[in-house]
């Protein structure tokens, strides 16, 4: 929740956005088969979740919970999701 928390910080995101995230990624984390489910799992779903409410707080935690090691792999992040918008007009050239 703190992660999310600061990612969303100063974002058009409401409180219900963000517990109804929480909350989506708990039910998924009870409703699994498995019985644990790894943080890696955890970081996944709430990118994935960040990723639709978000993209701007999606990027601020990919960029802490991936750990990018250069300004070259953060690019290539926002290539991806780019790409995914817009197949045709999103890619952004290589510098």
């Amino acid at each position: 929740m703190s992660g999310i928390l600061k990612s969303c910080e100063k974002r058009p995101v409401s409180t219900q956005q963000i517990d109804g995230l929480v909350n989506s990624i708990e039910a998924q984390a009870q409703n699994s088969l498995k019985r644990e489910i790894s943080s890696r799992e955890v970081g996944e779903m709430v990118m994935e979740g960040l990723k639709q409410i978000d993209e701007v707080a999606y990027v601020r935690f990919a960029s802490v919970y991936r750990q990018f090691k250069d300004v070259n792999s953060f690019l290539e992040e926002l290539n991806e999701m780019l790409q995914k918008q817009a197949p045709s007009a999103g890619k952004v050239d290589d510098p």
